[in-house]
């Protein structure tokens, strides 16, 4: 039996590593899928399973610890990143605004809570122990990761500041749906009505691409071509079907419009009014795309990396036979159309044209799914190298004593952002399938996990039996429901924002999975999600950054 006692021994063999990681990882995610009042921890269970492998003396060789947290860590923020890199600027816009602002106003409360607490109590908890707290409060992660490296620059020998990360957190998860739910009593909320008022507001603001019919009654376009009407009228709309006489074709910019000729048009909505106005007279009484005529609709998926980054422009549609591209979707978003617009690989295009012509474009754009199925390995380490470079880079800021770093967390997250917005205008392909990016984060925030907990263990049931974790868990509560509950307020009595929106962006803002699972409990609508992911980037940087910052700025004091 000794090759059993060396596989259970033996820090440093390889082996004994793979054994501890995928045992505490397989229970941590089993036990993860346990629900409390519809509600689970997830892979975050993880933490607590390494925590008492670790208490019970599994462990492995120092330096591999080390390494595969960092690893685990860099690996799910980058990953995070390029998810959300496609929406991340344009989640600023409108209403996207008011909840990032109100994001940012979360974030500073409780870092202003936690350094109130820290004064209050300093003399039994240090900085780092506080930090600690404060990531657990706001499950948070990264940011805890963030803090551990600038500790180490500090050379900080004390308590593992997983300890009390680990004792808050829980409660963080809880504190989070308990707020929601206060401000749900507080202001006597509905939810039925706050459905209705979210499809009301939908139906509002929805900037999805619409179409409709016109006629042609307008004298001054007789012999005019739809190009030249195009450039006169100043407003993007795509003609998908003509009705000239009897017959239905596929218009291109060249076609001639003659009076009472019909138009199937696709625009924004904001300036249908304008392009009605202009062709003549709308037409309700028809449906082009119902008709009899030589033309197929079909859904096409640009897989072929040649297309990647390039503009609709460039693709020539006037040449191929009349084919429209009426929509684009991204990213669960619906992009109108534009000649500027880039084409990304895993982009899915709404066409209109002659079944001969479709087919030619379908062969142009590649739609061959399968290909999506494998990632391109090339662009994820370009990210990846980019990410630590951009992550070591010192900022020498005047009146700190050291420089600024992004580190392993911010330098690959917004590298990713980058890459995942910008990334097809420099043919970089960075679309990886839904499934393999939660493979890839869930993989690395386990690694991450199961790190930070095996190298805690030994302190966590100590703190907890007979240290400061009750302490822990009571200054984690007033870190996560005091800012929630002072920008829920606000976000309600003051800005009237949705409920299901102000519970995603406590979410959100908490970056708190399990506080969004609870959100979709609450309707059957996306309101929550989409607030979720509104503000998750912004949250997630910010919440990096601040553990460094905090440090950096308080440590001379200390």
């Amino acid at each position: 039996m000794d090759w059993l006692a060396h596989l259970l021994t033996d820090v440093s063999s390889v082996p004994h590593i793979i054994l501890v990681y995928s045992l505490v990882i397989t229970v941590g995610a089993l036990l993860g899928r346990i629900r409390l009042f519809g509600v689970s921890l997830g892979v975050t269970f993880v933490l607590f399973a390494a925590l008492a492998a670790g208490h019970f003396g599994f462990t492995v060789n120092p330096s591999v610890l080390y390494f595969l947290r960092d690893f685990g860590l860099t690996i799910f923020v980058y990953f995070i990143g390029l998810q959300v890199g496609p929406s991340f600027f344009s989640s600023f816009k409108s209403g996207g605004m008011t909840l990032n602002l109100l994001t940012v106003l979360q974030v500073f409360l409780g870092v202003a809570v936690t350094i109130a607490l820290y004064f209050l109590f300093k003399d039994v908890v240090s900085l780092p122990q506080m930090l600690g707290v404060h990531y657990g409060a706001v499950t948070n992660t990264p940011g805890l990761g963030t803090t551990q490296e600038t500790l180490e620059l500090f050379q900080y020998k004390g308590e593992n500041i997983a300890v009390p990360y680990a004792c808050a957190y829980p409660l963080g998860v809880i504190g989070t749906i308990a707020s929601a739910i206060l401000i749900r009593v507080i202001f006597r909320i509905k939810l039925a009505e706050e459905d209705k008022a979210w499809d009301a507001e939908e139906r509002a603001h929805h900037q999805e691409p619409v179409f409709f019919h016109v006629e042609v009654s307008n004298r001054a376009l007789e012999g005019r071509t739809i190009e030249e009407v195009r450039n006169f009228i100043t407003r993007g709309f795509i003609a998908s079907r003509i009705l000239s006489g009897n017959t239905i074709t596929s218009p291109n910019g060249a076609t001639v419009l003659h009076m009472h000729d019909c138009l199937r048009i696709v625009s924004l909505p904001e300036v249908k009014e304008a392009i009605v106005a202009f062709f003549g007279q709308e037409r309700t009484d028809i449906d082009l795309a119902e008709e009899q005529s030589p033309l197929v609709v079909r859904t096409l998926m640009v897989t072929r990396e040649s297309v990647n980054g390039m503009r609709l422009e460039d693709l020539f549609l006037n040449r191929i036979d009349g084919v429209n591209i009426t929509r684009v979707f991204r990213a669960g978003m619906t992009l109108f159309p534009s000649a500027k617009l880039h084409l990304q690989v895993g982009d899915q295009v709404y066409c209109v044209g002659p079944e001969t012509a479709v087919a030619r474009m379908e062969a142009k754009l590649g739609n061959q799914v399968k290909k999506l199925d494998h990632p391109n390995i090339i662009t994820i380490f370009i990210g990846l190298l980019l990410g630590v470079v951009a992550g070591s880079i010192p900022f020498a800021v005047p009146g700190l004593p050291i420089p600024l770093k992004l580190g392993l967390a911010g330098g690959p997250l917004i590298v990713a952002i980058l890459l995942g917005r910008f990334g097809p205008t420099m043919k970089l392909v960075t679309f990886t399938t839904p499934s393999a990016n939660m493979m890839m984060r869930e993989t690395g925030i386990c690694l991450f996990l199961a790190s930070v907990g095996l190298a805690a263990g030994d302190g966590f049931v100590a703190a907890m039996t007979d240290g400061n974790g009750p302490l822990y868990m009571a200054l984690g509560v007033l870190i996560t429901v005091v800012p929630l509950l002072v920008v829920g307020v606000i976000a309600r009595k003051v800005l009237h924002i949705n409920y299901h929106s102000i519970v995603g962006l406590m979410a959100g803002a908490t970056t708190d999975p399990p506080a969004l699972a609870y959100a979709g409990t609450l309707s059957e609508r996306n309101s929550s999600a989409v607030a979720y992911s509104t503000v998750y980037p912004l949250a997630m940087f910010l919440r990096i950054m601040m553990g460094q910052l905090i440090l950096v700025i308080l440590w001379p004091f200390l």
